[in-house]
């Protein structure tokens, strides 16, 4: 099954979208499902559902990290290819949609900040666009993977 195919089944399932992208590619970081959903379920709904940073961005930032990060904290060399890959990824999903900010992704969707998460009925994944969203930055992480390898 494919990266995106994964996370899309897992979103539609109601995990939050930075849970679907991470726990997507537990195959090529080697977390376990439960590390990968505890890891990234703080930054579902554009973190906590502040309607910030899109989630299913976070997530792939989270993999890339996981993927390509560096360890060391006096290598800036390796720092700065590893943030130039994070803006790529940004810039990638941006020229697909506009943004990566969530409420602006979400349009007027994005002004409900409240902590309770919206109910996962047929009429909430018909009206947001958030499993696109999922769908895109698998997309790009693959694409990334191929292009450095692993």
């Amino acid at each position: 099954m494919k990266h995106s195919e994964k996370a899309a089944e897992l979103f539609t399932k109601g995990y939050n979208c930075a849970q679907a992208v991470v726990c997507a590619f537990c195959d090529k970081t080697g977390l376990d499902e439960t590390t990968a959903l505890k890891l990234s379920s703080s930054f579902g709904g554009g973190m906590g559902r502040l309607r910030q940073t899109c989630g299913a961005v976070t997530g792939a930032f989270m993999v890339a990290g996981l993927l390509y990060g560096y360890t060391s904290n006096c290598d800036d060399q390796t720092k700065k290819e590893h943030y130039a890959l994070i803006q790529d990824i940004a810039k990638r999903f941006t020229e697909k949609n506009a943004s990566i900010n969530c409420h602006e992704l979400l349009g007027k969707l994005g002004s409900d900040t409240l902590p309770t998460p919206t109910p996962r009925t047929a009429e909430y994944y018909a009206t947001r666009p958030c499993v696109r969203f999922v769908i895109q930055s698998c997309d790009i992480l693959d694409e990334i993977i191929e292009e450095k390898g692993l």
